[in-house]
């Protein structure tokens, strides 16, 4: 054999050889595996134990949280913790408990933790610990997941498995990934002079080192009003400089926007008490330090068209040119608060994971159903995950996340597992009920409006329906395959929403006559009421693709708006209920009222077709069954005479069982009214 062919057989053989040590490596097996022991992660840990799943959830930390335990530095939560609401429904409840992950555990809610409104972050740390430890989750703490890759694989559930290495060189393969690392890496922004610029992650809390200083701040979120509401009692003044224009939550409607609780700023900016916010491009800022450490605002521009061998004092600034320049005063400090983005530097390129663009940059691109779009198998939860409803709904804070985690969860246990999207099957007589019980009590339809819907799958001939709970709404047209549910009679869609045009910076929503509160005018209510969207077949992946702007939803073959109600209420007989039924009933062609036994009896003899209610109920004697104790009852409450019997005839005893069955027939017998009585009686219940 000639010596090259023999160096090519080596080099393959030492090539191979090479291989089978890479695959030979010791890679500790799970089905699932977890990044990241926040409020997302634990929560994906609770379903997957709860289902009995094989799962380890990877911390770097010593304990799960490890975000809330420094952030936010001021240690004031903007998540509510309203303990009391007047109502008992714990789902109801969770509306306003904005902490609180789910489970079974009834210890294990957030008001056990704290009694503040904002609670203290420290609570928040100790509430995460404990729903890890009296869960019994399984977290591996002290390991920080250094790198994520794919290895090709077709017995694998995806075609691939997850292989991870820790700081340790320990070696993890899964079959699925769930990503809930959220966004920690703080934002840097890099310009001419930046160095001199503090961050938000380290700067001193204790007002005290900020008395008789000027500060300006570069950003215009939480964090950086937050930062300022800390010193604003000991400061000359605080500017603080953006690329966006302010936007309050009120307005916008967004939880993520500027929360009253920090807005102090504000105050003193239109009052006029020297504090200012601008707007301005951050790249193209420089700051220039002197000699007595003041730092200097001025534009790139300057700084890169002079003469680099001249001294700092050559330095253009622009109040040289223009004197009442806004930002010519010198300034103490500079303070970056300008949030956080994912850390996408664990990932290798075979996985793929690009981040988002323009304003969804910070995150990385996932679908609608939270997997990501280049890579199947691998999903991302919490904070992470909020490009999907990013400045619309609470996709990326607990009160929202909880429940999408949730339906994550349902995905996968379909998807690897054989097990189909929960789901109840009612008479088609309990539809109105249905509907009417969930958007009074649910909470992930309350909380993520326009993302998660509840799905009414009809059977044949419209005589029940199958009822699924918070599903994405994103993947409606891939709901046969997600769910493994199916929709061949047509659907009702049910989803909450805000008015089209009442959310928005530039938005007056306190304006006069705002509420809308007449039913024929439902379809204009602005605050967030519920919606349903009836289709007569499942809409398709096209038809998702071209649905109108800002529609979370195609054209419907009809639409249904419940109006507003000013105490979220949507009960009123009138106002909700009656229209509601009356959409319903026009979709299905069919009666969906309640009636009295002595209707239907009417309802047998003069008409062809009977109502549902009757025909489920009474044709199939399925109603009340009478008995001594219902009708003495009916007695008391005076909607029966007093037909018992008061004598009794011969030595029988009264309480003999003895006797003909006609006697005991007379003695039982309700008087019948007169027909007329049935035509004026009030059918509708």
């Amino acid at each position: 054999m000639a010596p090259a062919a023999c160096g090519t057989l080596l080099g393959l053989a030492l090539y191979a050889s090479s291989l089978c040590a890479v695959s030979g490596a010791a890679f500790l097996y799970h089905d699932y595996c977890v990044i990241g022991a926040g409020p997302s992660g634990l929560q994906a840990a609770y379903f997957l134990q709860q289902a009995g799943r094989d799962y380890v959830v990877f911390e770097r930390s010593h304990a799960p949280g490890s975000f809330f335990a420094l952030y936010p530095r001021h240690r004031k939560l903007i998540s509510i913790n309203k303990r009391y609401t007047g109502k008992s429904n714990s789902e109801f409840n969770l509306r306003h408990d904005w902490n609180s992950l789910l489970s079974h555990n009834r210890r294990l809610l957030f008001r056990r933790y704290s009694r503040d409104f904002f609670p203290d972050a420290d609570a928040m740390v100790r509430y995460l610990e404990d729903f890890a430890s009296l869960l019994k989750l399984q977290v591996q703490y002290n390991t920080a997941i250094i790198h994520v890759t794919l290895e090709r694989d077709r017995q694998a559930w995806n075609g691939h498995y997850f292989l991870l290495t820790d700081q340790d060189r320990q070696n993890y393969k899964c079959s699925s990934l769930l990503v809930a690392t959220g966004t920690w890496v703080p934002n840097v922004v890099n310009f001419p002079g930046s160095e001199y610029v503090e961050g938000y992650e380290t700067v001193s809390i204790n007002p005290e080192d900020f008395a008789g200083q000027t500060v300006l701040i570069l950003g215009r979120g939480n964090s950086a009003f937050e930062t300022a509401e800390n010193i604003l009692g000991v400061t000359n003044f605080i500017h603080m400089v953006s690329r966006s224009r302010v936007r309050l939550s009120w307005a916008t409607h967004y939880v993520g926007d500027l929360r009253a609780i920090n807005n102090g700023l504000l105050d003193t900016y239109q009052l006029k008490s020297l504090d200012g916010l601008l707007e301005g491009d951050l790249e193209d800022l420089a700051i220039v330090k002197d000699k007595k450490g003041k730092l200097h605002i001025t534009l790139r521009f300057y700084l890169e068209n002079r003469n680099t061998s001249a001294g700092i004092d050559s330095v253009t600034l622009p109040q040289d040119e223009l004197d009442n320049f806004a930002t010519r005063a010198p300034y103490d400090r500079v303070i970056r608060c300008l949030g956080w983005k994912f850390d996408f530097s664990i990932y290798n390129r075979s996985l793929r994971m690009m981040p988002g663009k323009g304003n969804k940059k910070k995150y990385p691109q996932i679908k609608p159903s939270y997997e990501s779009r280049s890579t199947r198998g691998l999903f991302v939860l919490g904070t992470a995950s909020h490009s999907v409803d990013f400045r619309k709904s609470a996709g990326g804070f607990i009160h929202g996340f909880r429940y999408t985690t949730r339906a994550v969860h349902r995905l996968l246990e379909n998807r690897h597992h054989g097990v189909p999207w929960p789901s109840t099957v009612y008479p088609i007589t309990q539809l109105t009920n249905s509907i009417i019980k969930r958007v009074n009590e649910a909470s992930g339809l309350y909380q993520m409006f326009s993302i998660l819907a509840d799905i009414i799958l009809l059977r044949e001939n419209a005589t029940a329906f199958e009822y699924l709970e918070e599903y994405p709404v994103g993947v409606l047209a891939e709901l046969e395959t997600q769910t493994g549910r199916k929709a061949p009679n047509g659907l009702f869609v049910v989803i909450m929403e805000y008015g089209r045009n009442f959310s928005g910076a530039d938005k007056d929503v306190f304006y006069y006559n705002r509420a809308v509160g007449e039913a024929q005018h439902a379809w204009q209510s602005n605050f967030l009421h519920p919606v349903i969207y009836y289709y007569k077949r499942l809409p398709t992946e096209r038809e998702m693709r071209l649905r109108p702007p800002d529609w979370p939803l195609p054209r419907p073959d009809a639409v249904h708006h419940i109006v507003e109600d000013f105490l979220t209420d949507w009960t009123a007989p009138n106002a909700h209920i009656l229209p509601l039924r009356r959409f319903l009933e026009n979709c299905l062609s069919t009666d969906l009222r309640n009636f009295f036994a002595e209707s239907c009896f009417l309802f047998a003899f003069t008409r062809q077709k009977l109502p549902p209610f009757c025909r489920q109920g009474y044709v199939r004697m399925q109603g009340l069954v009478g008995s001594e104790g219902l009708r003495r009852h009916a007695v008391e409450a005076g909607l029966l005479e007093d037909y018992a019997p008061t004598d009794f005839s011969g030595d029988r005893p009264p309480d003999s069982r003895e006797g003909s069955q006609d006697q005991l027939l007379r003695d039982q017998a309700i008087p019948v009214r007169p027909l007329q009585h049935l035509v004026n009686a009030k059918d509708e219940l």
